[in-house]
Order: C-alpha cells, then structure tokens, then sequence
C-alpha cells in the first residue's frame, strides 16, 4: 500500500495545492493527514474541504482543537491566539462538520498516528532525542507516524540506540526489520530552514520512506494573510521555513 503522509496544513492553500499536484504524480492508495488542517493561515474552508474530499483519514491537530474550543487558547502565542480566533469567526458549517469529530490519535493498517507525540497526542513536540526514544517505546507498530513539530524526521533504535534524524529533501529510507518513527514536516508552515512544503511518501509493504519537498507560491499565502488581517508574522515566516 503507498501513502501520501501529510500534515500541518495550517489553511494554506497554496501549499496543499502544490503538495497535491506532486502526490498525484505517485498515485498512492490513500492520502493521510496527521492534523492541524487550519490556524495560521487565511484558507481554512478550502484546505478542510480539499483534506475531507482526499484524505482517508485525517486526525486532529492542537490548532483544530483551539479552533473547536476543545484547547485553551491561552496555551497558544499571541500570533497563533488571534489566528484561532479569526478561524473561528470565518469557518464555514462544512468545515466546522468536518473538524468536529477528528481525534488527535488513530492506527490505520498496522501504523500508529498521533499529531503530536504518543505521550501527548496534542501538545509534546518531538526534537529531542529523549522524546523520540519514549515514542518509540510507547508504541508498538513497526511505524509510528507524528507531525506537531513541523520539522521532518526519521528515527529508528538500533540496538538500544537512536538512530537517523532530520530527513531533509529528498531523503529515503530503507525501513528494513526496525520500528521507525516518522515525521512528514509540514505542509503550509515549515520550521526546519526549508521553505518548501513538505510530505512523506510511505509505502509500509515495500519498506520505504521517502521525504519530499515542492515550491509554492509563497508570496500569494503571504499577502492572503495580510488581506485577512492575520498577524505579519506569519507569513513573514513562511519566506524563511523558521
């Protein structure tokens, strides 16, 4: 079975278009999306209906949770707060239909998903090496897949010690007998000095893992977020993948 492994969308459109035309390139059996579809970003409707319309499954992510009102937004900065709180107020019944059930955890043909990590499904950021070890040793799948972070990974135990670590583009992975956990980056918001959107492309069967990146129109999100009166910032960001 191929996977296109997505996740944190953060409503940039643009990124998942791009992301999209490359995936289709592979044609995978399934696309899943690991979480925060929205925050940040100015093109939450679009990116719910494109991931509802495409993903076979997609889990929740802190962002969608603050938007539901499942999270405090006082656990968020400032920028991601406002960002919250102007979703909330442009979101349409659709996507609010389509957020309301998601869950932030799930397993899908023997692979183990969270959003965050498997300790904290919603808020722990794995990029020590301390927290990859304990993911790994929480789960049982011989793939674990997590996203949060919005920095790409792969990690595996090799004899009591990790191994493997930031999957730049074009990165690919033999997984061989071993239990790995992968993180695909992010698709609207990279934060590993790579502005491009990324995605992961998995096929589980075969043993494979291969990360990948593609350009989008960054400038168009860029000036999306100033038009809605979203904070700068977070487009400033999206020029530098920081």
């Amino acid at each position: 079975m191929l996977v296109a492994v997505l996740s944190d969308i953060h409503s940039n459109l643009h990124a998942l278009d791009a992301v999209l035309d490359a995936v289709e390139a592979d044609s995978p059996d399934a696309i899943w999306c690991l979480g925060d579809v929205v925050g940040y970003g100015p093109r939450p409707d679009e990116c719910c209906g494109i991931v509802e319309d495409r993903a076979a499954l997609c889990l929740a992510g802190n962002h969608d949770l603050g938007v539901r009102g499942d999270v405090d937004l006082d656990d968020f900065s400032p920028d991601a707060a406002a960002a919250a709180l102007w979703t909330r107020g442009m979101l349409g019944k659709r996507a609010e239909a389509f957020l309301a059930p998601l869950v932030p955890w799930g397993e899908e043909d023997g692979v183990q998903l969270f959003h965050a990590s498997p300790r904290d499904p919603v808020w722990e950021y794995v990029l020590t090496d301390q927290a990859a070890v304990a993911a790994l040793e929480d789960t049982t799948a011989p793939i674990v897949l997590v996203g949060h972070s919005h920095v790409p990974i792969a990690v595996t135990l090799d004899g009591g010690e990790l191994a493997g670590g930031h999957a730049g583009a074009g990165t690919e992975v033999e997984l061989g007998d071993g239990r790995w956990l992968l993180n695909p980056g992010s698709v609207g918001q990279p934060r590993d000095g790579d502005p491009r959107a990324a995605w992961l492309l998995l096929d589980p069967d075969a043993g494979r893992a291969s990360f990948r990146r593609v350009e989008y129109a960054i400038e168009k999100t860029q000036a999306e977020i100033d038009d809605a009166g979203l904070p700068h910032a977070l487009g400033e960001r999206l020029s530098s993948g920081a």
